[in-house]
């Protein structure tokens, strides 16, 4: 593996001094060769260092990480954040395909963290970047990351009509007739998008509900995609489906 030159952006000095001590001990491969604790700082050294990794905390003295990304002219790094951050950012991260550890900072969880931005850095992270700063911004994410063989691809959430499961892949089905299969299950696409506007219709479909047609009651009853496609929905979700609907609509 090879050696990544980081940059520790955090305003806590005991957060800085135990996460210099955990790369010490546990990540031989990080060299931490800056530290700063305000966006202004943090984009010197960026700018000074160019660093291949960038440790950032979210609230910084006068201003936040995403300021330091926002501003950054240098961007040919990968970034992990170190945060306390409230469940909305989390999702926001997790749209973007964006690294992100908890506080108090887990050694194990650290570790994975590295060896992953170690072994997939690629011209990924502007991209991932842009995403995750445009997410930020509107209540709920607009946009996904979707891992392929030759990296990522970004779809609009809204243009997603359904997601269906088969073992460990899902399908993504989109407005233009095209669909991407990913090696996710679905419980993490579930997890990631808005419950207010993605629905758990059966095991194996999750549908967005801005893109249902019709709901039939024959035959146990289904859901009609404006797709044309047909989506079981399980008789004990019917209750949990119409509310959905009727709370989406309001």
């Amino acid at each position: 593996m090879s050696m990544l030159n980081a940059i520790i952006i955090d305003d806590e000095p005991d957060s800085v001094k135990n996460l210099e001590k955990i790369i010490h001990e546990y990540c031989p491969n990080v060299n931490v060769i800056a530290k700063a604790n305000s966006v202004g700082d943090a984009l010197i050294e960026i700018e000074n260092k160019h660093p291949g990794l960038v440790l950032l905390d979210i609230e910084l003295q006068d201003g936040t990480g995403f300021d330091v990304l926002e501003k950054s002219r240098h961007r040919n790094f990968e970034v992990i954040f170190i945060t306390a951050f409230n469940q909305y950012a989390i999702r926001a991260f997790k749209h973007s395909a964006t690294d992100y550890i908890l506080k108090p900072v887990d050694i194990t969880e650290l570790r994975e963290a590295i060896t992953r931005v170690s072994t997939n850095r690629s011209e990924k992270s502007v991209g991932n970047f842009s995403i995750l700063l445009d997410n930020l911004k509107s209540e709920s994410p607009r946009k996904l990351a979707i891992p392929t063989l030759q990296g990522y691809e970004y779809i609009l959430v809204d243009n997603i009509i359904r997601i269906e499961a088969e073992r460990s892949y899902c399908t993504i089905f989109l407005l233009d007739k095209l669909k991407i299969m990913v090696s996710r299950c679905m419980n993490d696409y579930q997890k990631i998008l808005d419950e207010r506007q993605f629905f758990r219709a059966h095991n194996s479909y999750l549908i967005n509900l801005q893109h249902v047609k019709m709901y039939v009651k024959r035959d146990g009853g289904h859901i009609e995609m404006v797709d044309g496609s047909i989506v079981p929905l399980a008789r004990r979700k019917k209750d949990f489906f119409m509310e959905a609907m009727n709370t989406f609509m309001t």
